[in-house]
């Protein structure tokens, strides 16, 4: 057992027992948005998955441990102490773990966290992925690498809008990662449905989910999966509203300077000033909606024993 891991009991129980767990990141819940908010989010998605069936296990590390799963006073810690935690990225992990200090996991550190607990799934709002611009500034999210190489199923709605999809689907067709399309032929933008982009295949029940994972996993295929689940229609934002306020974000980004892993966060605040907070609105939805498709895929992933 990894010294540095600690599995919280309910969690350590399903999987011992083969039932179902879903994890989930805990930058959203430091940097995502406002306390007390964050954490009512948190409980809720939470609470989603439970309603589906299978356990929750929020990730994070405090005083320099992995943790996989979190209890409500945990999750309130976290809330209040929002941004003034670092977020973790895979090169952060060592360094936060040897001084005791906490970190905020991303989709890169929640799947590899994930993995050290064998937990198979996990959902997100939006990976990180290909930056507009990285062809001068080579700004790539570590997400695509450790999708490349740590095989948990992701959940999520697309990659943030505020990147290049093209280039990180390309990306990701580069490092053999199957993108899937859960009720669609389009790999979804995050706050819209349809990017633009077809998905490598089209899936339309947490049972076909289960079964290509169930098949990587006999192969010992190396990598994840990654699932776009669409934003539910009704969630949807303009794209004449969303697209303007991604544009004039950015600008203000490269016209300030900000660059490395304050640049998502940046990003994300600014869109959701530009439009009221209706984005945030959005990306709690879309939250939801893809741990529900996480929760009942675990159910059909721990229906074979042998996985």
């Amino acid at each position: 057992m990894n010294k540095y891991l600690d599995v919280k009991d309910e969690v350590a129980q399903a999987i011992a027992n083969n039932q179902p767990v879903v994890a989930l990141e805990s930058t959203i819940i430091s940097h995502g948005m406002p306390y007390p908010q964050n954490v009512d989010t948190a409980l809720k998605v939470e609470k989603v998955i439970r309603d589906n069936g299978a356990i929750p296990a929020t990730i994070a590390i405090i005083n320099g441990r992995l943790k996989a799963g979190l209890s409500e006073y945990e999750i309130e810690y976290f809330g209040k102490k929002g941004p003034d935690i670092l977020k973790a990225s895979r090169r952060d992990i060592a360094a936060i773990c040897a001084r005791g200090l906490d970190g905020a996991c991303t989709v890169t550190t929640t799947m590899m966290i994930a993995h050290m607990a064998h937990i198979k799934i996990f959902a997100t709002g939006g990976i990180g992925g290909v930056h507009r611009g990285a062809e001068t500034t080579m700004d790539i999210s570590a997400d695509l690498e450790e999708l490349a190489n740590t095989p948990v199923m992701v959940v999520c709605a697309g990659c943030k809008s505020i990147l290049d999809i093209g280039l990180t689907l390309e990306y990701l067709e580069t490092k053999g990662v199957p993108v899937i399309g859960y009720g669609t032929d389009d790999f979804p933008a995050f706050y819209n449905s349809k990017s633009g982009f077809k998905a490598d295949y089209r899936v339309d029940t947490p049972a076909e989910l289960a079964e290509i994972y169930n098949a990587s996993r006999i192969m010992d295929l190396k990598g994840g999966i990654l699932v776009g689940n669409p934003i539910p229609t009704e969630f949807e934002m303009p794209a004449d509203i969303i697209n303007p306020a991604i544009d004039k974000a950015i600008e203000e980004c490269n016209r300030l300077g900000i660059k490395g892993k304050e640049t998502t966060p940046f990003l994300l605040a600014k869109v959701k000033e530009l439009t009221g907070g209706d984005s945030l609105d959005s990306n709690i939805q879309l939250v939801y909606n893809n741990a529900k498709v996480a929760a009942q895929t675990a159910v059909e992933i721990h229906k074979h024993k042998y996985i």
